[in-house]
């Protein structure tokens, strides 16, 4: 089977993982500072402040940036449910923008749901591709909004040669199928010392020093071992991009001119990191989305399905108070219709013909 995604951890990491520890210090020590200087420097901005996960990183954002019970944060139900579960539990209500062709929230339809309670604006940058930031920061500037930036999966993504995460505050994840994987971790970049600042106590239990509490906080460090594991692949970034890229354009070489198969492209002055390669199927498809993925799979080709349902058509977010549950058609279309084949840069020239032979041939 062609996975979608592999994990492959090279010897430097093994030996960085040891070298913890054998030092005895396995939580926020100078191997976490290490893996944060690396992360501010990917997204071009002063601070990055690392936390045990990615939905820890959305939360802590939102604490800071001071979104509270009444206000309303503007996002897309195009995403995972982590966007959607960190906005409700600060006590927000959830607003939601359909998407554009990009997958992305659409810019044209943020400023009409703007109120007086807007108080973040939370585009979420999929597959790999940023969202229309060129657009959507005026917007934000205009109300005054905080921009969080959900860049999960998006590590090293481009918007006019500016990378992701320096808008306003930006969260990534460095979960076991991202780009860049640690297993589970998560940071917060933004250019806002103060921000910074008021983080790195939240995250220490609200301790700025031992047993000097500044407000009630709670733990949500990131051991070093777990930032030993992201060191090496940060410093083989380029290389995994430059992978993934190629890998890309192969696909969308191999994959032209089947009916009913739209491939992804990037729109001009975006630049993606691929971490999905995510096809539509149209109704001229010789199979429904859902065949074609059992398909794929059944031919030893791993094909998932990222994302099922728009986020307000779980029960549990539809009957919620404070999820607003406007119908955002193209999002539920492309839930639909879309399937992600893999991009991955352990994929072999003979697994990407592989891949495109079998969509060829179940299509």
């Amino acid at each position: 089977m062609i996975s979608l995604s592999k994990v492959v951890v090279d010897q430097a990491t093994k030996d960085l993982v040891m070298q913890v520890l054998d030092s005895g210090q396995l939580v926020q020590g100078s191997v976490v500072a290490r893996f944060e200087k690396f992360c501010a420097e990917m997204a071009g901005t002063s601070q990055a402040v690392a936390v045990n996960n990615g939905t820890t990183a959305l939360l802590l954002a939102l604490q800071v940036a001071g979104v509270k019970p009444g206000d309303e944060v503007i996002t897309t139900p195009f995403t995972f449910a982590a966007t959607i579960n960190a906005i409700v539990h600060v006590g927000a209500t959830v607003r939601f923008a359909d998407i554009g062709d990009d997958f992305c929230i659409d810019p044209g339809l943020i400023e009409p749901l703007i109120t007086e309670r807007t108080a973040a604006v939370m585009p979420v940058h999929l597959y790999g591709l940023p969202a229309d930031m060129a657009r959507i920061a005026p917007i934000a500037d205009r109300h005054n909004a905080t921009i969080i930036e959900d860049a999960a999966q998006a590590h090293g993504a481009l918007v006019n040669g500016q990378p992701v995460g320096g808008y306003g505050l930006a969260t990534f994840s460095f979960y076991a199928t991202k780009n860049l994987a640690t297993g589970e971790g998560g940071v917060v970049t933004t250019n806002n010392e103060a921000w910074a600042d008021r983080m790195r106590v939240l995250r220490n239990q609200g301790m700025r020093a031992r047993y000097e509490y500044l407000e009630p906080g709670n733990n949500l460090r990131m051991m070093d071992l777990v930032a030993a594991l992201g060191i090496s692949q940060f410093e083989n970034r380029m290389a995994m991009e430059a992978a993934r890229r190629h890998n890309a354009g192969r696909l969308n070489e191999g994959l032209a001119g089947i009916e009913g198969l739209v491939t992804p492209s990037e729109p001009a002055g975006r630049t993606s990191v691929w971490h999905q390669y995510t096809v539509r199927l149209t109704e001229e498809a010789a199979l429904s989305r859902d065949e074609f993925v059992a398909a794929m799979n059944a031919a030893g080709v791993g094909c998932g399905v990222y994302y099922p349902f728009a986020a307000y058509d779980y029960d549990c977010y539809r009957t919620h108070p404070r999820i607003d549950v406007s119908l955002c058609l193209k999002a539920e279309a492309a839930a639909r219709s879309v399937a992600s084949l893999p991009v991955h840069q352990h994929l072999t020239e003979g697994e990407l013909d592989q891949i495109i032979s079998t969509v060829r041939r179940v299509l």
